[in-house]
């Protein structure tokens, strides 16, 4: 089974912490939220509390990991690119070439690191000049060999289904998708 972690700061934005959550948990990957507040409880960019499955100092490792996500918003994605301890872990799990994803303002995180050098790669318009070294798309998700990144609150379902098919495979996505009625969003005509 699929190990992820996913790191929850003050700010974070809402549905794109917790549409991939919920897929990946419906698509039977083992998705843990990790705070990174020093408690278990975070507070949304909305003012929505909530608790988080651990806390980024009781982990003694994280090298069970097979992706690391990031959230967006703000000031959320600040107190993320601030953590040092989420810093380190990063880079040293790009190094290992293994997989990370990053919606909204959260690439910056990945940019601010270095992560990003040489990579196609999107985030909420705005914040590409946080991208060093790569080339922004624009794109609603954007996937370059071992990162994923992705546009905004809208995109945070489809971002869940990419990460969903690179833990496990296109089958389970299509049937975690039918499950949902994702499908059926095509003919809403709002």
């Amino acid at each position: 089974m699929a190990k992820v972690y996913e790191f929850l700061a003050e700010g974070f934005e809402e549905v794109e912490g917790l549409a991939p959550v919920d897929i990946l948990r419906r698509g039977g990957v083992d998705i843990k939220t990790v705070s990174v507040t020093g408690s278990q409880w975070v507070e949304s960019s909305h003012g929505v509390t909530f608790k988080a499955d651990l806390q980024f100092e009781d982990i003694s490792h994280f090298d069970d990991a097979d992706m690391l996500i990031l959230p967006g918003g703000m000031p959320g994605a600040v107190h993320l690119k601030e953590h040092k301890g989420l810093n380190e872990l990063l880079q040293k799990h790009f190094k290992q070439g293994k997989r990370i994803g990053a919606i909204c303002a959260g690439p910056m995180v990945l940019g601010n690191l270095g992560i990003l050098k040489g990579k196609r790669a999107t985030c909420y318009p705005g914040f590409e000049k946080y991208l060093e070294g790569a080339e922004y798309t624009g794109e609603l998700i954007t996937v370059d060999q071992n990162i994923t990144t992705a546009k905004g609150p809208a995109a945070a379902f489809i971002f869940g289904f990419y990460i969903l098919t690179q833990v496990t495979s296109m089958e389970n996505a299509a049937k975690v998708k039918d499950g949902m009625l994702i499908n059926e969003l095509a003919a809403l005509h709002i």
